[in-house]
């Protein structure tokens, strides 16, 4: 390339770079309002809502008994109503957020009918409220009850006979003792629905009394209702001033307005479908629960009222959902997640420390050890992070056509993703490892240097020689974050995409930015080679000859590792996997550190729980924390201790009135359901398997297959070191702990990868040496930039460590342990697989066409 030519290049270069920066600039300002935080760093809940498919089974069965005469016909009517439902689901559960005054929720549909709301910086009283609200199909009826329902109805409280679940009580029912049990048994609400109903186009519903008993009621069945909450216009609390009592009046619209004037027309006293001297009692039937039942006075028009047992906060909650409109299918919580506001800025705080504590590990090192190159590599780390958030769009809009999730930007938009924890811990992350190709590159330089090149040819030579194996190690990190954003969710999304976006931005620092500084800066016929600390010089280790000890000693470690997690976790599951695998409800709670109750006693507080509940105190950073994980939740748990089948709650509440002088208040909840629990580990284990069949491929691809199978073996090694040490130190594997393994998996590719560029470029150079010298003086040959970059990685890492807490800490944890085992196996495990699977004999490549590249 001539000298115009480059000239020309480099003011391209120059440009392109302007350009990011505007673009981030744009993107960025103003920053309060361009830069969104997660629940986890502002605090707030999370509910992961999907339909309930039992309830909704029981709901179609007691309209209709005879559907069950049909096989699959109950499926296929599940099936009909959830077609085409889901933005009506949206729809609803919208208004209800809103009406509810929370800033900015996020409601965002998901696959399988379900649902994430989002609700930032709401307290408990809110939480509450929103949890009963979001799980309230508020599907208002008016129906007819029986024409002679007052004769049926003494008749029937006047046998010895009560539905199940209730005992004769007065005039009228009462609950049982078993009531709470036997309410939950499939096909309940079918056998009540069907009790002594004198006809089938009835059903028999209960009226609560307000008393502890129940009056019984037979109302006409779904199939016919009168007017409908789709009529509804309007709907608000009213109190009567006679009274005082609370009701819900309401206003239909012109068609509802009709139907109930012609309804309440005609069944009035002496109406012309009721000629008796008393009128019908009018059902008002809310989620097929029965309100009350008046007789209808006079002709009703546009306006009406709901009187009921109401009080203050369920009046207006009922008017409120009454307003959204009914959803279309009844939903459950299948997954529940809290984090105290004070919690999420301690999370910020630590999450913005360990950055900038990072930060200047990495650069401090690379400057003691590569002095004015290390400067240029401490320059091309800065404008990582100032030109990360371009990267950040461009890779949310990339990933976003495998999976769209409008929380992480994406879709044409300039959009930044939402920041969360794990997304700060990937932008350190990406920081320690963003100086490996400067590392690649300035040992290339050295080398050059050694081989009496002049500076300008030595750089040219530096950058073309380590090309290769920059794309290939870095690719192999992307291929990660491409499967963690497709498989997983949220927070580990947000992960994905600030881990990919550091590692796109850091290669073109590096391979453009870097060399643009050198040849503006450095003199192209210098001789002087620069200064630069080396860890070893020249070194010349028999790695081969030991490795049958190595890789044996190795796997029987993670044999007895295995074997260890396998019998705790038969013993107790909930011992070594986090609730969001296994499902149930994490509470962690802060506490007066002077104060903090025996273990025993709290076990002995919460004796209505399975012993299988894990009771521990937590250390970290700051003050010590108390976990209480068990395996129930609101679906689980049976009785009626369990207040508006809120676990978490419950289990405050009984540690509140146990242990008052510690002070126990609630810093984060975390609930999750069997069938998420399921989920998110079976995509767990997919995203593992996928991770390591892709790298597997691409090596493959990129060298030969017996390259492949050594970098897959190891990588496999470093998986199972990690977790195995991890579940040693006694800490709980969960999502956030996989996708430390899953990234471990992407970076300790990088170093074998490395090792394997260099094996490959010397068999195509060196002909007299046996593969095994080979292997061991490519192996030699990078044992300086191994060591280097795995200890700026660990640098970034033990910012994390030292000042993350819960999950990021187990993430750190993980981590440390991956980055550790996954530079003793590029050395020790993948190098020797490889060299075992040829048989010690030297695999063929072709002659490289152009061992540089220019520019």
């Amino acid at each position: 390339m001539s000298k115009e030519s480059a000239v020309r290049n480099n003011i391209w270069k120059w440009l392109v770079l302007l350009l990011i920066a505007v673009v981030s600039f744009y993107v960025t300002t103003p920053v309060k309002d361009k830069l969104r935080f997660g629940l986890d760093l502002k605090g707030g809940t999370s509910f992961t809502l999907g339909v309930d498919t039992d309830k909704l089974a029981e709901s179609i069965i007691a309209e209709n008994p005879d559907i069950t005469n049909k096989t699959g016909a109950v499926e296929a009517e599940i099936d009909k109503r959830l077609q085409d439902c889901d933005s009506r689901i949206i729809e609803v559960i919208r208004r209800r957020v809103d009406a509810m005054g929370t800033n900015e929720p996020v409601i965002q549909g998901m696959k399988d009918h379900r649902l994430l709301v989002q609700l930032p910086g709401v307290d408990e009283e809110v939480r509450k409220a929103a949890k009963a609200s979001l799980q309230s199909a508020a599907y208002l009826e008016f129906r007819l009850t029986h024409a002679k329902n007052d004769q049926l109805v003494a008749k029937l409280l006047s046998k010895d006979v009560a539905p199940e679940g209730y005992v004769k009580k007065g005039n009228g029912y009462a609950r049982a003792a078993n009531f709470a049990e036997v309410s939950k048994a499939p096909g309940y609400a079918a056998r009540l629905a069907a009790f002594e109903v004198p006809d089938p186009r009835y059903v028999f519903m209960l009226e609560d009394n307000g008393d502890g008993t129940y009056l019984p009621n037979f109302v006409a069945r779904r199939t016919d209702p009168q007017v409908t909450g789709e009529h509804l216009e309007k709907a608000a609390v009213e109190r009567d001033p006679t009274s005082g009592q609370l009701s819900i009046g309401f206003r239909l619209n012109a068609d509802g307005a009709q139907k109930f004037a012609t309804l309440t027309r005609n069944y009035k006293a002496g109406g012309p479908k009721n000629p008796t001297g008393r009128g019908r009692q009018l059902a008002i039937v809310l989620d097929d629960q029965l309100i009350s039942a008046p007789v209808i006075q006079s002709e009703i028009g546009a306006n009406g009222q709901i009187t009921g047992r109401f009080d203050g906060p369920s009046a207006q909650k009922l008017a409120n959902e009454l307003n959204a409109g009914a959803l279309p299918a009844p939903m459950k919580i299948l997954a529940e997640s809290s984090v105290s506001p004070t919690v999420g800025e301690d999370a910020k705080h630590a999450g913005v420390i360990a950055a900038c504590l990072g930060f200047c590990l990495v650069a401090v090192f690379m400057f003691i050890y590569y002095w004015m190159t290390g400067l240029v590599a401490d320059v091309a780390l800065f404008l990582d992070i100032a030109l990360l958030p371009t990267a950040l769009v461009f890779v949310a809009n990339i990933l976003g056509v495998f999976a769209h999730d409008p929380s992480m930007g994406g879709g044409g938009s300039m959009q930044l993703p939402v920041l969360t924890m794990p997304g700060i811990a990937g932008l350190v992350l990406s920081l320690g490892m963003a100086v490996d190709a400067n590392v690649l590159i300035f040992e290339r330089i050295r080398e050059e240097f050694q081989n009496g090149r002049a500076a300008g040819e030595a750089i040219k030579n530096g950058y073309g020689r380590a090309f290769t194996a920059i794309f290939d190690s870095n690719l192999t990190t992307i291929i990660t974050g491409i499967i963690l954003f497709v498989v997983g969710t949220g927070p580990v999304r947000g992960f994905a995409i600030t881990l990919t976006a550091g590692v796109v931005i850091s290669m073109f620092t590096a391979v453009v930015v870097t060399r643009l500084i050198l040849d503006h800066c450095v003199d192209s016929n210098r001789k002087t080679p620069f200064r630069m600390l080396q860890f070893f010089k020249k070194p010349n280790y028999d790695f081969m000859k030991i490795t049958k000890y190595t890789v044996g000693g190795s796997f029987a470690f993670i044999a007895l590792a295995l074997a260890i997690f396998a019998v705790r976790f038969i013993n107790n599951r909930a011992s070594v996997l986090a609730v969001d695998l296994t499902g149930g409800t994490s509470i962690v709670y802060n506490l007066k550190q002077d104060a903090k109750p025996e273990i025993k006693d709290i076990r002995a507080a919460l004796n209505d729980f399975d012993n299988a509940t894990v009771i521990q105190y937590m250390g970290g950073v700051g003050d010590t924390t108390l976990l209480v994980k068990t395996g129930e939740t609101a679906e689980t748990k049976k009785g009626s201790q369990v207040e508006n089948k809120d676990v978490g709650a419950h289990v405050t509440k009984l540690l509140q009135e146990r242990f008052p002088q510690a002070e126990i208040k609630p810093a984060s909840v975390d609930e999750v359901g069997s069938m998420v629990g399921a989920d998110l580990k079976k995509s767990g284990s997919y995203a593992v398997i996928f991770s390591l069949v892709a790298i597997l491929l691409y090596v493959g691809f990129r060298f030969q297959f017996g390259f492949g199978l050594g970098a897959l073996v190891a990588l496999a090694h470093d998986a199972l070191i990690s977790l195995g040490i991890f579940s040693l130190c006694g800490r709980q594997v969960s999502l956030i702990v996989i996708t430390a393994l899953l990234t471990i998996i992407g970076y300790s590719v990088n170093d074998t990868v490395v090792v394997f560029d260099r094996i490959r470029e010397q068999l195509r150079h060196d002909k007299r040496m046996t593969f095994a010298e080979l292997c061991n003086s490519a192996v030699n040959a990078c044992l300086g930039r191994t060591v280097i970059t795995s200890v700026t990685t660990f640098f970034a890492i033990l910012a994390l460590f030292a000042f993350g807490d819960g999950s990021i800490f187990d993430f750190a944890l993980t981590m440390l342990i991956g980055v550790v085992a996954g530079t003793y196996s590029s050395v020790f495990i993948a190098t020797p697989i490889m060299l075992w699977w040829y048989k010690g004999k030297r695999p063929e490549f072709e002659t490289e066409v152009k061992e540089t590249v220019e520019g």
